[in-house]
């Protein structure tokens, strides 16, 4: 699939539909992804809160959480109905709460259990089905685990792997702490991919600008960006060209960020409260003459505000950045 060349993380609390939809605006091709959602929540609780997204947004993954090969497939074709291109399964959540439900990183000492959860997924629905990781837990040898678990995978029939480039540390380390303090290793997923050339291996972890995405993509097939692509959003206007090589006019940020006014229209009258769709695009204008004032003019008026006194609100904060080249007075 040509847009797994350049995606952006499934992310918990932030990359819901809002958020999408306004990353897609900056980029035409990057494929992105849902937060995750477990199993039991797909086939019991509110279908259309947890999956519902606009066309618009394709190409989109679903990211599944769960360890239960039975309610990963019913989930997995829940996912594909309500039309999803991707379902990719997590195995690599370190958070306690996913710990407890016996799924996410501490699958990867149970490779045998992922894939039959893999295949059951791949047997219930036509979608490609895949599997984001990472290179071991805890004190595991990451050549020893990541090498085992991908060959199990591979041999079972999954060919498409996400990366995370580092250990995930289960004991002792926080959920932030386990996406920054495990360190990275970036030639361990290179190396992978050279003794297994007839798989798909995107990397993902630590990757902050586009200069080490294009780099990392002369040696793997896809990079996976997450906080970089989320807190400076506007590195996403440069993908189409840099990455995918579309020669179309790349858009500005300011052209973006009128292009989406209709959308934010939508979602209002929809009943969407302005903050929640305004608080994923807070470091758009990062370095530019008013983009504290963009920030803070959200930050303040967007919580409460609905129908004509939200617009208004974002109308003025998008008054507040300044043209490139023209300073603040």
């Amino acid at each position: 699939m040509k847009s797994r060349r350049f995606s952006v993380a499934p992310m918990m609390d932030w990359t819901d539909r809002n958020c999408r939809a306004f990353h897609r605006h900056l980029s035409r091709h990057a494929l992105l992804f849902t937060e995750m959602v477990t199993a039991d929540a797909v086939i019991h609780g509110d279908r259309e809160r947890l999956l519902g997204h606009d066309q618009f947004e394709h190409p989109v993954a679903l990211q599944l959480g769960g360890s239960e090969p039975d309610k990963l497939a019913e989930a997995a074709r829940i996912g594909a109905e309500f039309g999803y291109v991707e379902i990719n399964l997590n195995v690599g959540c370190p958070s306690e709460r996913v710990q407890s439900g016996a799924f996410g990183a501490c699958l990867m000492r149970e490779p045998e259990l992922v894939a039959d959860c893999l295949s059951a997924m791949r047997a219930a629905v036509k979608v490609p089905v895949t599997v984001k990781h990472r290179l071991g837990v805890d004190d595991d040898d990451p050549c020893e685990r990541l090498f085992t678990f991908v060959e199990t995978q591979a041999k079972a029939g999954t060919n498409v792997f996400y990366v995370h480039a580092r250990k995930a540390w289960l004991k002792g380390l926080s959920p932030k702490a386990n996406r920054e303090i495990p360190p990275l290793d970036y030639e361990i997923v290179a190396e992978l991919k050279r003794s297994r050339p007839d798989l798909e291996i995107s990397l993902n972890g630590g990757i902050a600008e586009l200069e080490t995405a294009e780099r990392e993509l002369q040696r793997v097939d896809g990079v996976m960006l997450g906080r970089a692509a989320y807190h400076e959003p506007a590195l996403l206007l440069q993908v189409d060209r840099r990455i995918y090589g579309d020669a179309g006019p790349m858009r500005t940020a300011d052209e973006a960020a009128r292009d989406f006014r209709p959308w934010i229209l939508k979602r209002l009258e929809q009943g969407a409260g302005l903050h929640s769709i305004t608080r994923h695009m807070l470091g758009l204008f990062a370095g530019r003459p008013g983009a504290r004032m963009w920030r803070r003019i959200l930050s303040e008026k967007a919580p409460g505000a609905r129908g004509v006194e939200a617009i208004r609100a974002y109308d003025e904060a998008l008054a507040a950045v300044r043209p490139v080249g023209v300073a603040a007075e």
